[in-house]
């Protein structure tokens, strides 16, 4: 009898703590997108990677470090919001970010209504009929904003209670990611905007036109030249549009590493990304040394 209590409070507990580790986000409904079934967490053949699609419901999960520093990092993973690249572009980031006494947030914000594999669609679509990716991601792409909103304002209000400081809310965005980094920078108010932005390879195309607000957010730029996406291109004037204000920006643009290459390990100095966005947050006393505050 003793043994089945105990395994009884074992499961509690483990439950308890699984359920504190995933934050429901509120957020209105938009009835001009509708999604069916539910949201599918897999391992996708055609990206060689752990994916999440057809997100309906804007989650976050929180990766706490042992010795947290104060510092927090919202992670938005890629996937062309037809999907979330959850692990070499989410969970590994965060982890990596652990060791280093930041706090982590993985964002699943809302992405456009998919069948079994979102990722299928996306890549036949993208042969055959690119405009109706456009089409597809046009009315969805504010509801993910909305949601990149709802994570920063939901760190900053919790943030005495998570052992978090209010002034250091960043947010990390990858691909789409990053598109959804930039419409919370621009779209944001003191309540929600972040104090610093990563975009990484950032897929501005969506976000045609822009300002760099007065109070913007230091910034650092992530991407390669060799993007097959193009990407560089717009990573590059976005670094010119804060530097041309005088904003705080920093830009690391590599010669290879192609697209989407997150956590993942190619031999090549864009593995070393993340070390250095660690580097500048030291320089720009955006966080701390492990142990040292």
């Amino acid at each position: 009898m003793k043994s089945f209590l105990s395994l009884i409070y074992a499961l509690c507990t483990s439950t308890l703590v699984l359920a504190q580790s995933t934050i429901a986000l509120p957020y209105e409904k938009n009835p001009s997108v509708t999604w069916e079934g539910s949201e599918k967490d897999y391992f996708s053949e055609i990206w060689q990677n752990q994916v999440v699609t057809n997100v309906s419901v804007p989650t976050m999960e929180i990766f706490k470090p042992e010795k947290p520093n104060g510092t927090s990092v919202i992670v938005a993973p890629g996937g062309g919001l037809y999907a979330l690249s959850i692990k070499s572009e989410g969970t590994d980031v965060a982890k990596w970010l652990n060791e280093k006494g930041i706090t982590a947030f993985v964002l699943k914000y809302r992405l456009v209504p998919t069948g079994e594999d979102g990722v299928a669609e996306i890549t036949e679509e993208g042969s055959t009929n690119p405009q109706r990716i456009g089409e597809r991601v046009t009315p969805v792409l504010p509801l993910s904003i909305a949601d990149g909103l709802s994570a920063v304002s939901y760190v900053r209000s919790n943030a005495e209670n998570l052992g978090l400081q209010p002034d250091k809310i960043g947010f990390m965005g990858f691909s789409a990611g990053g598109a959804v980094t930039m419409g919370v920078t621009f779209n944001s108010t003191d309540e929600n905007r972040p104090d610093f932005i990563v975009p990484v390879y950032p897929w501005m195309t969506v976000i045609p036109s822009y300002e760099v607000p007065e109070d913007a957010p230091p910034m650092l730029v992530i991407c390669a030249s060799d993007d097959p996406l193009g990407l560089a291109k717009d990573s590059a004037n976005l670094y010119l549009a804060w530097l041309n204000e005088d904003q705080s920006v920093g830009l690391h643009m590599y010669a290879k590493g192609g697209h989407g290459f997150g956590m993942k390990r190619q031999g090549l100095a864009s593995d070393n990304w993340i070390s250095q966005f660690y580097s500048w947050a030291l320089t720009q006393g955006l966080t701390f040394p492990v142990g040292g505050m």
